[in-house]
């Protein structure tokens, strides 16, 4: 079987770049990397806005952020394209990778019994990190830098290596989030693993991938995660989640270290507990309706109403793709949608439609507080790690741009992406990913579904409806 490695046998010769900037590790500490005169938009009101302007990066830092810096070092020319901070999408089932779009019309009911109960079960560690790979990989290249892995297929300590690992070779800023699987058979190592597993990959704050726990309200697992200094992230949904938010309320177990996912259906006092708590959320613009999960509309308004500023979230791809601009054009026009609606229906309290600004801040700084990231990514803020995504406004279908944030977040989609910078490292250029065997990897991704589908007796129909 070929190697995982393999994945990234370098190939940068494609990419048109110096040979400098072939670069798959660390960054070295003394490289100057200036993209040049791009529509900056930093996200950061203290460094604002620049319709034409430069940005430097030393290491794996922002340095600069203004017009007209000096030239100094390596250069990127930035002309024709907006410079935004990368992408965060706050929840994401990882290991599902290979069994993209599997289910199309699926709601939350057929999910569980496709996913959770046929699938999850047959899967080896390989095809946990064939999954987290082809995830992480199809982020960087949707211009998403930074994704809340929230891992619920941790079937044996063998199985959790494997997804880390598959992130940290990815080169993806990624928070795993290790949690127990959700139908068969399994190890029972979880949670206890965790200490393990902070011990063997995360010995340190100041790397890629970081690590957290993925559990519902359960006492225990948010003691053994406090115990060893993890964030939580925890799926909450409809008003029957709201009796045992309140008791851990009354027992002082929610906190600012707890992301909640999902979040529809909650009665105004879990909202205000939320809050109050200083918790952070993440919305499904996508995933809710799909799936027809808790009332079937996304909470973005709900948590607008409650005073929180939500990151976004895809959920997975077993039904839909992975970007996040979808997920920023269907909370945008969903949420206008219902204040125009409520408007209209002689609500005196209708919502303010949002603005596309708005949505740009839930996918970049919001989503960065809901990783808990948000002094290393989020904004292009100097002092800040190099999280920075390059979109072509001189595209056929983007040009011309005759507003930049509206073009980000109304128009463009994945194949504008044209350079993805995590970390200080190049990892997509020129439209293509850096260091990427693409013909290795559907050979593993086949091997691991062919496998998968053997195994939980799946014959495939690719017009199945």
């Amino acid at each position: 079987m070929p190697g995982r490695r393999d994945f990234f046998r370098t190939a940068l010769a494609a990419c048109a770049l110096p040979a400098a900037l072939a670069q798959t590790a660390a960054p070295r500490p003394n490289r100057r990397l200036l993209l040049k005169g791009g529509t900056i938009i930093s996200m950061d009101p203290k460094v604002g806005d620049f319709a034409q302007g430069d940005l430097l990066i030393e290491g794996k830092k922002i340095a600069a952020v203004a017009a007209g810096l000096p030239h100094s070092g390596e250069i990127l020319d930035a002309c024709g394209m907006i410079v935004i901070p990368g992408l965060i999408d706050c929840h994401r089932h990882s290991w599902e990778g290979v069994l993209r779009r599997i289910i199309p019309n699926g709601d939350l009911a057929n999910y569980m019994a496709t996913l959770h109960q046929r699938f999850a079960p047959q899967y080896r560690p390989h095809d946990l990190y064939v999954g987290n790979m082809v995830t992480a990989l199809g982020c960087i290249n949707a211009g998403i830098t930074c994704i809340i892995d929230n891992s619920h297929n941790s079937r044996s300590a063998s199985h959790s290596d494997a997804a880390v690992q598959a992130l940290l070779d990815s080169g993806i800023r990624g928070v795993h989030a290790s949690g127990a699987p959700a139908a068969g058979t399994w190890d029972h190592q979880w949670p206890q693993d965790l200490a393990r597993l902070q011990q063997k990959f995360f010995s340190s704050q100041d790397q890629l991938v970081t690590l957290r726990m993925f559990s519902g309200l359960d006492r225990g697992n948010f003691a053994a995660a406090r115990k060893l200094g993890l964030r939580i992230s925890s799926e909450v949904v409809g008003a029957g989640a709201a009796p045992l938010l309140e008791q851990f309320w009354n027992e002082k177990l929610l906190g600012p270290d707890v992301t909640y996912n999902h979040c529809n259906g909650l009665p105004d006092l879990a909202w205000q507990r939320i809050r109050e708590s200083g918790g952070t959320v993440d919305v499904c613009p996508r995933s809710d309706p799909q799936y027809a999960i808790g009332e079937g509309i996304p909470a973005f308004q709900k948590a607008l109403d409650h005073g929180m500023r939500p990151g976004l979230s895809v959920d997975n791809e077993s039904s839909y793709g992975t970007d996040l601009f979808t997920e920023m054009r269907v909370a945008f026009n969903i949420q206008r949608a219902l204040a125009t609606n409520r408007k209209f229906n002689g609500d005196s309290h209708a919502p303010a439609p949002v603005t596309v600004r708005d949505l740009l801040e839930c996918a970049t700084v919001n989503g960065a507080a809901c990783a808990g990231l948000s002094d290393k990514c989020g904004t292009l803020t100097p002092g800040k790690e190099a999280d920075i995504v390059l979109i072509r406004a001189d595209d056929l279908n983007l040009y011309p741009s005759n507003n930049a944030m509206g073009t980000v977040v109304a128009a463009a989609d994945t194949a504008n992406v044209d350079t993805v910078i995590i970390g200080g490292i190049i990892r997509k250029s020129k439209g293509r990913m850096a260091g990427v065997n693409m013909a290795q990897l559907r050979k593993q991704i086949d091997e691991s579904r062919s496998y998968l589908f053997q195994q939980a007796g799946y014959q495939l129909d690719i017009f199945a409806q």
